[in-house]
């Protein structure tokens, strides 16, 4: 089976570092017409679709990929949203017009949430199992309306009659789902399409893999399988890794003892994990080969990068899919940049090695000089 390519919007802000703070940062704000520069050139360079984050610290991603359709035409958009902040049925109903108005271009990232604090942001204070309860029967309702016919349903989060939409979204868009909890598996064996997780060492996601998919088999379901890493890929070996010297001391001690500290009153499992790699220090950062756990000393969520010449991120990024995984979530600082250096480099060697289909959109020669001269 050939795996996909998935690139990132960064609709919290990008710069050249990891944060995007301090006085000799350049900040590039997410305004549309940046936005629009990425989510352009993530389609021209090959990959399928691009994930949007959600939370309070950058812009709402249903608005903000709405106002992408029309910039784009092949790029699906990876839409992440709370279910506790939505009704089920109005999502539903969100998902299909979003399908209908891009010509069949939505994909759904169902987040859950582990951080309390912003998840009473919103007015929701259940605890972490019972959101997850939650979830569960928020993606049935979801279904449920999508049947084409009324759906009623009486659970202890949500009680609807007639659930429904003006028509069924078609093709009905895939559901992305991640948790590293027992909690977490059970709800994506019953109701995800696409299982994710974070950018783990291999021989730590491998058992995870596996227990989701025996899961999902006693629901008689399958699940496709998704990883979110960072990718820093350039010519040679050994300016790849100066790059992770450069965004390291872009990182003061005060600000790493700050994210940590915020990182660790976490609910979330996953986080815990991606804490885990690094144990908050500078060193020993290689955490598999040509993983490098760097990231995640100051940004929650996915923290690890494919590091390497563009040989060595295929190879990598190819024996992660022995392992089971289809769908690929990449970003880079800055995401126009990096954008090229894996289009370029790194997408064409998966080709040769049988594992990516062609580009379906080659970019044009004007293009590629003007934001090629730009990196």
């Amino acid at each position: 089976m050939t795996l996909h390519l998935h690139w990132f919007l960064p609709t919290g802000g990008d710069s050249r570092d990891v944060l995007a703070t301090g006085p000799d940062v350049h900040r590039r704000d997410p305004t549309l017409d940046h936005l629009a520069l990425v989510a352009r050139t993530a389609e021209q360079l090959g990959f399928e679709a691009a994930l949007t984050p959600t939370g309070t610290w950058c812009e709402e991603s249903w608005i903000s990929t709405a106002a992408l359709i029309r910039e784009t035409t092949r790029l699906k958009f990876l839409v992440a949203f709370r279910p506790g902040t939505i009704t089920p049925t109005l999502a539903a109903q969100m998902a299909a017009t979003f399908q209908r108005h891009s010509n069949g271009r939505a994909l759904l990232n169902v987040v859950t949430g582990g951080d309390a604090g912003e998840q009473q942001r919103f007015g929701d204070w259940l605890d972490h199992d019972e959101r997850y309860a939650r979830t569960d029967e928020f993606l049935a309702i979801v279904r449920g309306a999508w049947s084409g016919e009324p759906y009623d349903f009486d659970g202890a989060h949500y009680h609807v009659a007639g659930a429904s939409t003006r028509l069924p979204p078609d093709p009905r868009p895939d559901i992305y789902f991640g948790g590293a909890s027992p909690a977490a598996e059970q709800v994506a064996a019953r109701r995800a399409d696409v299982y994710l997780t974070w950018g783990e060492p291999p021989d730590l996601v491998a058992p995870r893999i596996e227990r989701v998919r025996k899961l999902a088999a006693e629901e008689g379901r399958e699940l496709r399988f998704g990883i979110r890493l960072h990718v820093i890929t350039r010519d040679r070996a050994a300016d790849a890794w100066a790059e992770t010297e450069r965004l390291l001391e872009s990182m003061d001690d005060a600000t790493i003892a700050r994210v940590q500290t915020d990182l660790a009153k976490s609910q979330s499992v996953g986080q815990a994990r991606m804490q885990g790699l690094h144990g908050g220090r500078r060193e020993d950062l290689v955490v598999a080969p040509n993983l490098w756990a760097g990231i995640g000393l100051v940004r929650g969520g996915a923290g690890t990068a494919l590091v390497g010449d563009h040989d060595e991120v295929a190879a990598r990024i190819a024996e992660y899919h022995e392992l089971g995984f289809d769908e690929f979530i990449l970003s880079g600082h800055p995401h126009l940049e990096e954008a090229f250096w894996i289009g370029e480099h790194v997408r064409p060697r998966l080709q040769r090695m049988g594992l990516v289909a062609p580009d379906p959109t080659p970019l044009a020669s004007g293009e590629h000089r003007a934001v090629s001269a730009a990196r």
